[in-house]
């Protein structure tokens, strides 16, 4: 048996949500002794994981209650289930990775590229499949909220990728290499990192992309005339100055 401080410790989330998740029925300890102390169990453990599991999925924590309370629900399903949605995850970040790699290469004029090979890592549609499974297992509310989420998250992502254009379009009439620029471009290459992983170099090949391929420069300069070739400079000397 675990004490609440050690399961806190031990998965990484406060005292205050575990004492939260008990008192809404969610995860009730194990026992708790006469001194009041919470005590949780491999089963308590267990439970937790799936509605951490859920949680990333981004459904509520009533709906994660109805699910993981339901006398049919089954731990290991749920876990092959979520497993299944990781792998259609990685298999599609790791082919984008690939295309990325490959659109660079076939800007430094080292392969061919067909426009299909282009977009390749953009077809879901085994994502499909899993959201049919996930709606047969745990119902469409829980999966409409989950899709409801992400598509938040999703907005919320793209509104800071225009807010961070529209900030950098303000200095574009600026030296790409001046320090204030410098601290401006900056932000570009967090945020890209937040949501993949990009070297010094994979910047600089993304910038050089901004200026030879009219579907990024068209879409880059509806924020402002010259952005585009701007942030190609900007970008390439914070490569340089990074290195």
């Amino acid at each position: 048996m675990l004490k609440v401080k050690q399961v806190s410790q031990i998965v990484g989330i406060s005292v205050r949500t575990l004492h939260h998740y008990d008192e809404i029925g969610l995860l009730v300890p194990e026992t708790t002794t006469e001194a009041g102390y919470r005590l949780y169990s491999e089963e308590n453990l267990k439970d937790l994981q799936q509605i951490l599991f859920f949680k990333e999925l981004g459904l509520s924590l009533k709906s994660i209650k109805e699910i993981i309370s339901n006398p049919e629900f089954d731990h290991r399903d749920a876990l092959m289930l979520h497993r299944k949605s990781l792998e259609e995850k990685k298999r599609a970040i790791i082919q984008m990775i690939e295309t990325i790699d490959r659109t660079l290469d076939a800007k430094e004029g080292e392969i061919d590229m067909t426009d299909k090979k282009h977009f390749a890592g953009f077809d879901f549609s085994e994502g499909e499949q899993y959201e049919k499974e996930a709606r047969d297992k745990w119902g469409d509310k829980a999966v409409d909220e989950a899709k409801s989420h992400v598509h938040k998250q999703e907005t919320k992502m793209a509104e800071r990728m225009n807010d961070i254009y529209r900030d950098l379009a303000t200095m574009r009439d600026t030296d790409p290499a001046s320090q204030e620029a410098q601290q401006a471009i900056a932000t570009w290459y967090e945020y890209l990192n937040e949501m993949g992983t990009y070297s010094l170099d994979a910047f600089a090949g993304l910038g050089e992309m901004y200026v030879s391929d009219e579907r990024f420069k068209n879409n880059i300069d509806q924020f402002g005339d010259g952005l585009a070739a701007w942030m190609h400079e900007a970008m390439r000397a914070y490569a340089e100055q990074n290195k």
